[in-house]
């Protein structure tokens, strides 16, 4: 039902909204204009004849509700005639042509803008919604006044809702606060953002809007006197100071509110510590000096002010926003802006329409509302269907986060596309340094799953774990990006310095002298010779295999330092094998090709720039004859090694159904992780499998491999290896 409805009949109804509208018009508008108008709603009457709305009245009743909000707005007399026939070609046997030789092209576009497309080959309302939108964009794209006729007929459609079904309510509800109320905050219009945010809200959730709207109310009455005793304070300290200026509360809509209680998990007295206040001056200088007025009379709140007036909004608002600490510990949120700014704040694109001669504020944010229709338009020309279009333009309309929860409650702010990773390095650095799995919403998922607003994510980490340098190309945040980074390259340093340590050491022992022996003259001398900066340097590069560490002792060394350089070999000295402890995966790499596990003999191989490469002693790229290359080293792994290590198992198994998965549990139970499973069929009875999965060490190797061979469907299995 429309405001003019109440204890009035049909008829009495539809004159009272004829003359309201026409009483609107008049004001700014000329006789022609407003005859105009008077046409088309006899053309609208005469078309919906006999059609009525659930509530009883005259259908044409809603057509001249919308034309009201349009003149509300100070719509031209074009956007108004379309409001009152936007439901013509759709509802009745009117056709475009009527309308443009009736009214012009303009006006027929406007309406066929808005009408819904009545042939759809779809399968599901919500693709019919989504179609209807899509044709809505293209058509906003060639005149912005058909999203201002659809907003006035959305809105309408709201305050009428009460009505409808409850399933039916739901679902316009949902579709006003995911797509309409959004799109009203990307044209700057907030004025109806806010009221299809108050509407949407109360059909979506009504026994929260009543009990949420009580609490606030009480709220709001149990401090009013504080409240205006504020506004007086700040009114008169501003024109004491020479400012004139206009001071009015700024009431939070009730979804806001809503919203930041169920997204923080907060009481509503929290949401209420910040009391919003409105001031409006004159000018721009106005505006600073405003600000500087609101500093001196209560104390700021560091790392709450934004100036929008310099870098508006991508919707062209504008406006100083501070938070101050105000009497009794009440914060306020101060909002300072021109008459203009204000307009702008409050209609958007709406505000082209408010006066007729356009201001450089107006231009731009038309502009402005062009550029991004054009450009989200111009990338969404390859989406696939319409449901496509509307999951990206939803994304377009919330740029901002998505909010995950961590495991104790605690939200977190993370951008759209964020992963796992980026989510644990939000939490604290050392926890992404250190992650190595992790369960959304109590489930295993990838390191690399892009989360989801209202996810719980817990993250297992381990305290040899490492960053992977594969996830510089998932991760969206600046902070896991920069982590990531940062601890790669300073960690790689470290790790070769200590490796590079521990060869030197090793050599040097062999003759039987270590490196804190060595002369610091001697050691600065040998530095400079062979150009280093530090010793960290050099023991970089020899932990790299860039330099050979027998050459180096042997240069260190200061018995042979005193001989003459021919007799100097060329060959290492004879020392015990270098240990290998499992967390050096920076400077020391398991070839891929034998898979060395802790408890393998195994052979070092020095790759100049990467470090040390480990094979198996029998690996045929560690063959005798490949050894007598001076790069090759004695190794062995250290009693403690931790980490896990990816193995290669051969298996023939019997094909059926489920065989693989009975294979993957077992190895599951016995606990470890599934890298990658490769099948190849051989016949009808028996199929091929290559499986990688991680073991701990050989121990565990072998346990894994005795368990499926308890399996009836195992024929063979073997260790896969040159």
């Amino acid at each position: 039902m429309t405001d003019l409805a109440e204890n009035v009949g049909p008829e009495v109804l539809q004159e009272n909204l004829v003359q309201k509208l026409t009483s609107i018009v008049s004001s700014y508008q000329d006789q022609e204009q407003v005859d105009l108008i008077l046409q088309a709603y006899h053309f609208g009457e005469e078309a919906h004849m006999g059609q009525f709305r659930l509530s009883g009245e005259s259908y044409i009743c809603h057509p001249l509700s919308v034309a009201i909000i349009l003149a509300d707005m100070r719509m031209d007399s074009n956007a108004i005639v379309a409001g009152i026939l936007h439901d013509v070609i759709e509802d009745t046997g009117v056709s475009k042509e009527q309308i443009k030789k009736q009214f012009g092209k303009v006006v027929a576009d406007l309406v066929d803008g808005v009408s819904k497309l009545t042939q759809l080959d779809s399968h599901s309302r919500e693709e019919a919604q989504a179609e209807n939108v899509r044709k809505m964009f293209l058509a906003m794209a060639r005149d912005l006044r058909v999203v201002m006729v659809k907003f006035a007929d959305r809105v309408h459609n709201m305050r009428t809702l009460s009505i409808m079904p409850a399933k039916k309510k739901r679902r316009i509800a949902r579709e006003t606060l995911e797509i309409y109320a959004p799109l009203a905050s990307r044209l700057g219009m907030n004025r109806i953002r806010q009221e299809l945010l108050e509407l949407g809200f109360s059909a979506m959730y009504p026994m929260r809007h009543r009990v949420l709207d009580l609490a606030v109310k009480n709220a709001r009455g149990n401090r009013k006197n504080l409240v205006g005793q504020i506004e007086s304070t700040i009114r008169k300290r501003l024109l004491d100071c020479g400012v004139s200026c206009e001071v009015s509360g700024r009431e939070k809509n009730l979804y806001s509110i809503y919203r930041k209680m169920a997204g923080k998990r907060i009481s509503l007295s929290e949401v209420f510590d910040v009391y919003g206040c409105r001031i409006v001056v004159n000018t721009v200088d106005d505006c600073y000096r405003a600000l500087g007025v609101m500093h001196g009379l209560y104390k700021p709140l560091p790392g709450r002010f934004k100036d929008y007036l310099a870098l508006p909004k991508e919707n062209g608002y504008q406006s100083l926003h501070t938070v101050l600490i105000g009497p009794f510990e009440l914060l306020l949120e101060i909002q300072i802006r021109t008459a203009d700014m204000h307009i702008m704040a409050e209609s958007g694109i709406a505000a082209h329409w408010l006066y007729k001669g356009d201001t450089t504020e107006l231009a731009n944010t038309q502009a402005s509302a062009n550029e991004w229709l054009r450009n989200f338009l111009e990338i969404q020309k390859g989406a696939g269907d319409s449901m496509e279009f509307i999951d990206n333009l939803k994304v377009d309309l919330f740029p901002h986060q998505v909010y995950v929860f961590t495991p104790k409650g605690s939200i977190v702010k993370l951008p759209k596309g964020a992963t796992i990773v980026d989510f644990a390095y939000a939490i604290h650095t050392d926890i992404g340094n250190s992650a190595v799995s992790a369960r959304v919403d109590k489930r295993l998922a990838p390191l690399q799953t892009k989360l989801e607003t209202g996810q719980t994510v817990e993250v297992a980490t381990v305290h040899w774990a490492r960053p992977n340098p594969l996830w510089l190309k998932f991760v969206v945040t600046v902070k896991a990006r920069t982590a990531i980074r940062t601890y790669l390259k300073n960690f790689k340093r470290r790790e070769a310095i200590e490796l590079g340590r521990r060869l030197l050491d090793k050599e040097l022992s062999a003759r039987n002298t270590q490196l804190d022996e060595v002369c610091r003259e001697h050691l600065y001398h040998i530095l400079e010779s062979m150009d280093y900066d530090s010793l960290e340097d050099l023991l970089e590069d020899i932990g790299l295999g860039n330099r050979m560490p027998f050459l180096v002792a042997k240069r260190l060394n200061i018995k042979e330092k005193i001989g003459s350089d021919e007799h100097v070999d060329n060959q290492p000295a004879s020392f015990s094998p270098l240990m290998i402890k499992g967390t050096e995966d920076m400077v020391v790499n398991l070839a891929k090709c034998c898979r060395p596990i802790p408890g393998d003999p195994i052979l070092g191989y020095f790759n100049p720039g990467k470090g040390i490469v480990i094979h198996q002693n029998d690996c045929k790229n560690a063959s005798t004859k490949s050894r007598q290359n001076d790069n090759w080293l004695d190794v062995e792994w250290d009693n403690e090694v931790v980490g896990e290590f990816s193995v290669e198992v051969r298996l023939e198994v019997s094909n059926q159904r489920g065989t693989l998965a009975t294979v993957a549990s077992t190895i599951s139970k016995m606990g470890s992780n599934i890298e990658t499973v490769n099948t190849r069929e051989q016949n009808d009875q028996i199929s091929l499998d290559f499986i990688t999965f991680t073991v701990s060490d050989r121990v565990h190797l072998a346990k894994i491999m005795r368990q499926l061979r308890k399996l009836v469907i195992v024929l063979k299995i073997s260790r896969v290896k040159l």
